[in-house]
């Protein structure tokens, strides 16, 4: 029974000691990453690293070589402020946000010309790029120039990325920057903008003023108009009443207000006069 044991335990023994080995001694290079495998003491003719890039399930001799593996997923790396300097001499402020990938095809070149992690890359050589391309792109600007052409300036740096990231074997998704310039520029680009919006209040208040003078103009206008036509239409209704009357209309009104009595003198048809002697006293 002792004998089963023990020959028992030297088999967990050896498969566990055999898992230890084969563990130690291949990788999973899954398809989210590309795997470098490279001997730690021959180098070729040119010095560097004798290497191979691999995928999947891969075995190698530990003692003699080792796997490296590097994410061919998109990286995002948000950098610390950059200060730049314009051609006159203005400080602004940079601050980039890089978006890139490794291309699968040199990810032997990058590992045999740096030998560091993507991250260590980032903030190397990565990060000088960067600046190298904003400061040699700020120099052909002065601060206003800048200000206004932020979109150019930021196209500019990118094609400069483009040329050296990709010549590396990184290629660049996206790269944004918040510029910010100095406090004194932004001081006067401030106060301008101040000037601006209170000239512009000025100009919209004579336009109101103008406007309300224009109503106020009309509106008088049309009551002189009214005013005009309503005296017209008097001065109308005063003529045709006027010309309505006629010789009869006035001999019906004097009959009407007669009191019975003849005048003392009146004309006959003969143009002759005729007396009235009745209330002569004899």
């Amino acid at each position: 029974m002792k004998k089963v044991h023990k020959t028992l335990f030297y088999v967990v023994l050896g498969i566990i000691v055999l898992m230890i080995a084969v563990g130690s001694c291949t990788k999973m290079v899954d398809n989210s990453e590309i795997g470098i495998k490279f001997k730690k003491f021959s180098l070729t003719d040119q010095g560097e690293l004798i290497s191979t890039q691999v995928s999947g399930l891969t075995f190698y001799n530990p003692i003699t070589t080792s796997v490296f593996t590097y994410p061919v997923y998109i990286q995002r790396v948000d950098y610390a402020p950059f200060n730049v300097t314009t051609k006159d001499a203005a400080t602004f402020s940079m601050d980039p946000l890089l978006a890139y990938q490794l291309d699968r095809t040199k990810a032997s070149y990058v590992f045999n010309k740096y030998r560091r992690s993507l991250r260590d890359i980032e903030q190397g050589y990565m990060r000088t790029c960067i600046y190298d391309a904003y400061r040699i792109s700020a120099n052909n600007y002065t601060s206003d120039e800048l200000m206004a052409n932020r979109a150019k300036f930021e196209s500019e740096v990118r094609s400069m990325l483009d040329k050296s990231l990709g010549d590396e074997g990184f290629r660049v998704q996206e790269f944004t920057s918040q510029i910010t310039p100095p406090q004194s520029l932004s001081a006067a680009i401030e106060a301008k903008n101040q000037a601006i919006q209170e000239a512009l209040k000025a100009e919209n208040l004579v336009k109101q003023a103008e406007a309300n003078a224009q109503i106020a103009i009309a509106q008088a206008k049309g009551e002189a108009e009214a005013t005009k036509v309503k005296a017209d239409a008097e001065a109308y209704y005063n003529r045709t009443i006027a010309a309505s009357l006629s010789p009869m209309i006035v001999q019906e009104d004097w009959i009407e207000k007669w009191n019975g009595e003849l005048p003392d003198v009146v004309t006959g048809s003969g143009n002759g006069l005729m007396l009235d002697l009745s209330g002569i006293k004899k």
